[in-house]
């Protein structure tokens, strides 16, 4: 039977494919990009997830997907317990994840700066920068493609602790409206129930957003010194910190909107509100810097699982320039986020954070699955599989309504001001 891996061989398993010349990042740069990679654009789904499952029963599932999403990564442990087949579909999953979510980032980009553009005097419906679709091509060319040309994760620190800065900008912004605009919304029927049928969706949208693992190995491959105990700090505070300002970020959104809260918590606010017109810019240029740690992984598992070597300079920048092309062009076509939230949650992210993880540990683990030790990691299994395929299921069969670019109905109410009184 096979031994199981303690932890420190299952990282020096994942470093060991790291190349040992590359530079090294502080631990703070770690736990930026990690947060980064946390909150992105799953982040603005979440009062939606609550929409979906009620909120309190909403609040609960999101604490416990940000539990079991604190854990090392895996793909050398995968490969180990299950061979060539486990590490090829870990490969596509970890490659699928992050290029449907780069979709979602450029979605996100497009749905959100157009609307900052057309508060620009001068700028109407029919101009060139109310286009989403110019929009997400000069934001390609100009910011998402430079940045993702870098060859080593930790120089993005910098830019992803700009993200986390904006970040916090955007959850005050989405508190302050709570209290201004929120009491103006009429309360929708069943908005405070204690959980909906919906909730198996709304697991799909939060596995979404706190996947990690499939940048992970990349990350700690970046420390200055990659010890246990250095990335057990890193992914504590990390994903704690993640959980905290999503929490807030999904009640306060959905206290705000109730039952009227879409896919996309900016598609809720009216166009002429000033002070969500900045959130909405600082959102985008989050999303912006957030997507070339996307990138980092489809490229790095292009590397390792088909190339079997590093990159060379031509082949990486062939590879990164194809990559985000594609995502680019798929975003022009399709511009319905909260689909491709779902989607991707349940398709990608609900395998990689519930079934894989605790297959390895039975794999690896002395003792039949029925023993009391392995009986969480069974447990986990059966879980993701009735997330995964009930998800999926209920997407397909009820997807939701995709209201891109329309003005919602209270903005047009004489109670509701679309500049509320500021607090």
């Amino acid at each position: 039977m096979a031994q199981p891996l303690n932890d420190e061989q299952g990282i020096s398993l994942i470093s060991s494919q790291k190349s040992t010349t590359e530079a090294r990042f502080s631990t703070i740069s770690a736990c930026f990009n990690f947060v980064n990679s946390i909150i992105g654009s799953g982040v603005i789904g979440l009062p939606y997830a609550l929409n979906q499952a009620g909120l309190p029963c909403g609040l609960l599932l999101l604490i416990l997907v940000a539990f079991i999403t604190g854990a090392n990564s895996y793909q050398a442990l995968v490969q180990s317990a299950f061979g060539f087949p486990g590490f090829f579909i870990l490969s596509v999953l970890q490659f699928l994840y992050p290029f449907i979510a780069m979709i979602s980032y450029n979605i996100t980009t497009g749905d959100t700066l157009t609307k900052v553009f057309q508060r620009i005097p001068g700028v109407g419906p029919d101009h060139l920068f109310a286009d989403r679709r110019f929009v997400i091509v000069i934001s390609t060319v100009l910011c998402t493609l430079p940045l993702s040309l870098f060859r080593n994760i930790g120089k993005l620190g910098k830019v992803s602790l700009l993200s986390m800065v904006l970040t916090v900008v955007i959850l005050i912004i989405v508190i302050i409206r709570a209290a201004t605009l929120g009491p103006q919304i009429s309360p929708t029927e069943d908005a405070w129930v204690f959980g909906k049928w919906n909730a198996v969706q709304a697991v799909g949208i939060m596995s979404f957003a706190f996947i990690c693992h499939h940048n992970s190995f990349l990350i700690y491959g970046s420390l200055e010194q990659p010890t246990l105990t250095n990335w057990t700090r890193v992914t504590h505070i990390s994903v704690g910190s993640a959980l905290i300002i999503s929490a807030v970020f999904a009640m306060s959104g959905y206290v705000t909107f109730k039952g009227y809260t879409q896919g996309d918590i900016f598609e809720n606010y009216c166009k002429d509100d000033n002070l969500a017109t900045f959130g909405r810019f600082c959102f985008g240029l989050s999303i912006i810097t957030t997507f070339p740690l996307e990138c980092f992984v489809t490229r790095e598992v292009i590397s390792n699982s088909i190339c079997g070597r590093e990159l060379s300079r031509v082949e990486h920048m062939s590879i990164t320039v194809i990559i985000v092309g594609v995502c680019t062009a798929i975003s022009m076509a399709y511009d319905c986020l909260g689909v491709v939230l779902e989607l991707n949650g349940a398709l990608s992210a609900t395998p990689l954070i519930f079934i894989i993880p605790a297959a390895c540990f039975l794999k690896l683990s002395p003792g039949c699955w029925y023993h009391c030790k392995n009986l969480i990691p069974t447990l986990l299994i059966v879980l993701g599989l009735f997330v995964m395929i009930t998800g999926l299921t209920m997407t397909g069969l009820n997807p939701q309504d995709c209201s891109h670019g329309m003005e919602m109905f209270y903005c047009a109410d004489a109670n509701v001001s679309t500049n509320p009184p500021p607090v």
